[in-house]
């Protein structure tokens, strides 16, 4: 049995060596450069300086990397966070997205030590779609506006997703055709470098191209140092203002913020875990998780969770070990203090550009049409609504949403699974397995769950009117709930009425502790509870004589 919380680090040191030491020494090094400009991009897409985006995967990448259940999963900001984390900063400013990611980082911790690691599953994959591909959609719709060089006239407010699409297109005639130029060639870059060199990331590559252009040609482009300030100083320690009425306003982001991290992070586990033949603690993750997202916010960063991306290029370089994710953390320590400066010559059609990648990365746009054409209506219901939903509004919207819907058509699948009937007196007519019944004796058969979008099927049950014994067959019903245990009484008054005897043959596990708890065993009489209908037809025989 896993223990809640045991690093993964405490078992790679006890066969680590110096060989996989140069290995994942040079698996860092090359994450940093790949985490470099994503990290610089994400914290501009989420609406906050681009040294807060270092920030967050210097602090979170160094404690979930040193404490997480994985052994190679690296973590920082993630595209994800980028338009929940922008909304908060809208609404609430920088405080406000301190709190809500501590929030969040307290509810992973307890996640983890209440064992809800396993939990992550039941979010169906529907709803990680939609609400994935929504986000991508948002992402790409956000960055329109530096990708052509737009100006927005004085005074737009464009906060939400719909209101910078209509920014947009109130602007085109403002297209910087320079702009355009930049990222039509930094895109270019994106899409073609993975094709000359797998080792040097393209995204490093579009930034110094881009960079180079801009600064030698005194192309009129805006670049980050002309929209931001860029600080190259270390992160310091920074405890927000907390009040009642922040905790309440913010608490429906953090969960937001505390789930998409936990379903981020234990995802890029899962793939992990397939490339290197191990298994993650997924207890242990979140535990590390919500540690790394209290320091991250704590010393200016923002949300962080595992990023599927960084994690797949740490394991094909030769990260084996959380090593790894540490060293990667401490290169991008350097590079901020070093390099930082330097980020204000980037271009932002560049930045764009790296944004569209990251987007259409993690859109899932395959499995959104193979889902489309290939699910039951309900599913595809669910995936569509989550997406829109996502993309008009939030995803604290989508997610509530979908959830409720998935639920409710499941149960309503489950429903309509269900069926209650009677066995016909001569077997060959429809089915050879069913029993010959003695007169006066009617069977029901009840396959599926019991509960209380099911219990009405007990409306339609009717016996002739020399029936003298019923017996119920419960062997295909797994579960029973408080609503059909209600009928059940019913169908046994029913019976009292009608001077017949109720028997139950066969009854499972849950039904049967349900139905002690209900008092039902004791009204209907423990001698009318048969292990098998071979057993409670001999006893119907005997009560018809």
């Amino acid at each position: 049995m896993k223990k809640i919380f045991r690093p993964k680090i405490i078992d790679a040191m006890k066969e680590y060596s110096a060989k996989q030491l140069v290995s994942d020494l040079v698996a860092g090094l090359i994450v940093a450069i790949i985490a470099l400009p994503l990290s610089i991009a994400l914290a501009i897409a989420s609406g906050v300086s681009p040294e807060k985006g270092i920030y967050t995967a210097i602090i979170a990448g160094f404690f979930i990397s040193l404490l997480g259940g994985s052994r190679v999963n690296i973590s920082g900001p993630t595209a994800a966070f980028a338009t929940i984390v922008a909304g908060i900063v809208v609404q609430h400013g920088i405080e406000g997205l301190v709190i809500a990611t501590l929030m969040a980082g307290i509810m992973l911790i307890l996640m983890g030590l209440l064992k809800f690691g396993s939990l992550i599953k039941y979010i169906p994959h529907t709803i990680t779609t939609g609400f994935t591909s929504g986000i991508a959609l948002t992402i790409i719709i956000g960055q329109i506006k530096d990708f052509f060089g737009l100006t927005f006239a004085e005074g737009t407010h464009a906060v939400e997703t719909i209101e910078k699409a209509e920014a947009v297109f109130a602007s085109l005639g403002t297209l910087n055709i320079w702009a355009l130029t930049v990222g039509l060639i930094g895109l270019a870059i994106l899409i073609v470098w993975p094709y000359i060199s797998k080792k040097i990331p393209g995204s490093l590559i579009a930034v110094l191209v881009g960079a180079a252009i801009v600064k030698i040609f005194n192309i009129p482009v805006n670049t980050i140092g002309d929209l931001y300030s860029i600080s190259g100083a270390l992160p310091t320690f920074s405890f927000p203002h907390i009040t009642t009425d922040m905790i309440i306003t913010l608490l429906p982001n953090a969960f937001t913020i505390a789930i998409l991290a936990g379903i981020e992070s234990l995802l890029s586990c899962v793939v992990s875990d397939g490339m290197i033949n191990d298994r993650h603690n997924s207890n242990t993750e979140l535990i590390a998780q919500g540690v790394g997202n209290i320091f991250s916010g704590l010393f200016g960063g923002i949300p962080a969770t595992g990023a599927i991306a960084r994690t797949a290029a740490n394991v094909k370089n030769g990260g084996r070990s959380p090593i790894s994710g540490i060293v990667h953390a401490l290169v991008l320590l350097l590079i901020l203090v070093i390099l930082m400066p330097l980020a204000a010559w980037i271009p932002m059609p560049i930045i764009a550009a790296i944004l569209f990648m990251v987007a259409y990365n993690m859109c899932e746009w395959r499995s959104f049409v193979k889902l489309c054409k290939t699910a039951p209506l309900t599913d595809i219901i669910v995936l569509v609504v989550t997406f829109v939903l996502t993309v008009v509004f939030d995803l604290v919207v989508a997610i509530a949403v979908g959830m409720i819907l998935a639920v409710v058509f499941f149960m309503k699948r489950m429903a309509d699974n269900t069926t209650v009937r009677a066995w016909t007196r001569d077997s060959g007519k429809e089915n050879t397995r069913l029993k010959s019944l003695p007169d006066r004796v009617t069977v029901l058969e009840i396959d599926g769950p019991m509960f209380f979008a099911s219990a009405d099927k007990f409306s339609d049950i009717s016996f002739e009117e020399d029936t003298k014994v019923v017996i119920l067959r419960m062997h295909d019903v797994p579960a029973l709930d408080a609503t059909a245990t209600r009928n059940l009484f019913t169908v046994l008054n029913s019976c009292r009425e009608k001077d017949i005897t109720l028997l139950l043959a066969h009854v499972a596990e849950q039904p049967l502790a349900v139905m002690k708890r209900a008092k039902f065993i004791s009204a209907v009489g423990e001698e009318n509870l048969l292990p098998n209908i071979d057993e409670a037809l001999k006893v119907a025989e005997k009560y018809v004589k």
